[in-house]
């Protein structure tokens, strides 16, 4: 009985883990021009007078591929190592929490011990995401901290990477760590517990959460993205700052910095283009997050 019940949490993890990744990549693709923009406005707040101005000055001078699409490719790898970790680290959490408050199965937690459930997973997720989102945050920017020639900087992401190594060795790579946890952790205590709050919500008398259907299944993993974005936004400026401009600051001096110079508005610098980014972004995320599952799971039965 214990070796099934081991082979049971195997299957479950590996369903969590694919589904998750192939959550992330459909993310990225839906989100990754607002999220090009969100990083220049946060790094560079001097430079562009909003939402629309940057977008339309990063297509102009560099279009789509190069431009606004700058990173995709470690923003792939970033999310599906994030999103697959987090997933499968998620499920493990979730049965952790559930011994914990005596509730076998994990259909029965509350919206509070999925949000726990998601804490406790964005630890293991931080850190895979910061090395990746590191490399993502320094291609997207890197026209700015270029100096801005007319010639746009060119730059591939394995050579970034040798590069950081060569000069600053492993711990270059995870630069950011500390504000990525004080990002990653709290933020998906929110996104967790208002995507499975949602979803209990939307959910029709006699429904359970996991019938309600591809479309309240968006509006639940939307209301998750936002509530999340809007909980961490400060954190991630923080974050982007560090990384872009290999900052060896803590990420209290460097956030006391921004205060004293800037006001405390800069901590929402790039908000907009977030939101925007996220709605869609991560609606997209939990569909096809919960049908891979649901397909797996029927396909392995």
């Amino acid at each position: 009985m214990h070796g099934a019940g081991e082979s049971s949490s195997l299957k479950t993890g590996m369903i969590d883990f694919i589904a998750g990744t192939l959550g992330g990549v459909a993310l990225v693709y839906v989100s990754q021009p607002m999220d090009t923009v969100k990083v220049k406005m946060q790094t560079f707040p001097g430079l562009y007078k909003g939402l629309v101005n940057c977008t339309l000055q990063t297509f102009r001078r560099d279009g789509i591929v190069r431009g606004l699409y700058a990173g995709t490719l470690p923003a792939v790898v970033a999310n599906v190592a994030e999103n697959s970790v987090l997933f499968a680290a998620y499920g493990a959490c979730q049965q952790a929490v559930g011994r914990l408050v005596h509730k076998p199965a994990v259909a029965d937690l509350s919206a509070l011990e999925n949000a726990t459930a998601g804490f406790l997973a964005a630890f293991f997720s931080s850190f895979t995401l910061c090395p990746t989102e590191l490399i993502k945050c320094k291609l997207q920017a890197l026209r700015e901290t270029a100096g801005g020639g007319k010639g746009r900087p060119t730059i591939s992401s394995y050579a970034l990477v040798s590069q950081i190594l060569r000069t600053e060795g492993v711990p270059g790579m995870f630069r950011g760590l500390t504000s990525t946890f004080a990002r990653e952790m709290p933020g998906y205590f929110f996104f967790f517990g208002g995507y499975e709050q949602t979803r209990a919500l939307l959910a029709r008398p006699g429904q359970s959460k996991d019938e309600i259907g591809p479309v309240r299944t968006m509006v639940a993993g939307a209301v998750g993205g936002v509530a999340l974005w809007t909980v961490i936004f400060p954190a991630d400026v923080i974050k982007s700052r560090i990384q872009v401009y290999s900052m060896r600051a803590s990420m209290t001096q460097v956030g006391l910095d921004i205060f004293r110079k800037e006001g405390a508005l800069a901590f929402y610098n790039g908000l907009l283009p977030t939101i925007v980014r996220t709605i869609p972004a991560t609606a997209v995320l939990f569909v096809v997050y919960e049908y891979t599952k649901k397909t797996l799971t029927k396909l392995l039965e």
